[in-house]
């Protein structure tokens, strides 16, 4: 019997962080110079090609794909036979689709790389890692996770094949467009934690959908705030930030973190015996978003995903709100 036969969550998760695929913006009032592409493709690599092509996929960036436990762990499912296996599938699939799509976009962008502080040193801007190797690594990843994902379920690949045309797509055109690049980075983390539905066939309902959303949208217009607030180099900055405003991007922070309260504090009010958990989830979940805020605000959200681990408040909120959530789970019946 298929699991969603058996199960219809109202339960939702938020994201723990906010998808980009590019570091921080930099604030470093020094202009670096670019490097001839003719000695970065001659200078030879100080490490091993295994490591070097391991960093150009960005591991750290994996930790997103953590998403895709949202579903199930909301649904009380996780601990279900198959259901690990599964989860563990889509997050390998998600892994090697998304490091795909970064190396294709340090291939395209090697040379605007090549002018900026931190990201001239990424393996293919640096001239560590060749185009061709990374093309032809990046062709096998991608084809190999949506293999993966349509050995799980088809209807996983079918949101892998999503995701990476998402991405692609962004790299493309949607980064160069006001609002747009926002939402097309708030899609793939929600398309992160439908994979996880999918995956292991568990309904997910409009309330999960909508805070997951909400809380992205949250998460990317404070990174774009924070880089335009710290942004000290006009000429090398993208192009797309200088035409954010921080009153523009404070209405969008504003307004995201009401609509996921709004939708988080509704649902939770209609969770009969599991109220009393629920409802008292509601008290870090509006502490984090306010603290993340604040922390925005002082420029400290360029990477959401390092700052997150880093800050000791939004450490603790989201323990106290994973426990009252699990407990409304798993305890609260």
């Amino acid at each position: 019997m298929p699991l969603h036969s058996r199960l219809n969550i109202n339960a939702l998760a938020a994201p723990a962080t906010e998808e980009q695929t590019e570091p921080p913006a930099f604030a470093d009032s020094r202009v670096t110079l670019p490097i001839p592409s003719s000695e970065l493709t001659e200078r030879p690599s100080r490490r091993g090609s295994g490591r070097v092509l391991l960093r150009a996929l960005r591991p750290r960036q994996w930790t997103k794909n953590l998403l895709v436990l949202a579903a199930p762990l909301a649904a009380g499912a996780i601990d279900w036979s198959g259901v690990p296996l599964r989860v563990a599938g889509a997050f390998v699939a998600l892994c090697m689709v998304s490091s795909a799509t970064y190396l294709f976009n340090d291939v395209r962008d090697r040379e605007q790389d090549r002018l900026h502080p931190r990201k001239r040193l990424r393996p293919i801007a640096a001239g560590e890692l060749s185009v061709r190797t990374a093309v032809i690594a990046g062709a096998v990843l991608a084809v190999g996770g949506l293999a993966l994902a349509a050995v799980i379920t088809p209807g996983l690949a079918g949101v892998a094949a999503g995701y990476l045309a998402l991405t692609t797509s962004y790299s493309l055109w949607w980064r160069r467009l006001v609002v747009v690049d926002i939402l097309a980075i708030a899609a793939g983390f929600v398309l992160r934690t439908v994979a996880g539905g999918v995956a292991t066939d568990i309904y997910l309902s409009r309330w999960f959908v909508i805070v997951t959303a909400c809380r992205a949208i949250f998460l990317v217009a404070a990174k774009r705030y924070a880089e335009l607030r710290e942004s000290v180099v006009p000429r090398l900055e993208r192009a797309t930030l200088r035409r954010y405003s921080l009153r523009g991007l404070r209405l969008t922070l504003a307004g995201a973190a009401t609509l996921a309260t709004i939708a988080y504090v509704s649902w939770a009010f209609t969770r009969g015996s599991h109220l009393l958990w629920y409802g008292l989830s509601i008290i870090p979940f509006v502490l984090w978003l306010m603290r993340y805020a604040g922390l925005a605000g002082a420029g400290a959200a360029q990477a959401p995903e390092e700052l997150i681990l880093r800050d000791r408040a939004l450490l603790a909120l989201s323990l106290l709100w994973g426990l009252l959530f699990l407990g409304g789970v798993y305890v609260g019946h």
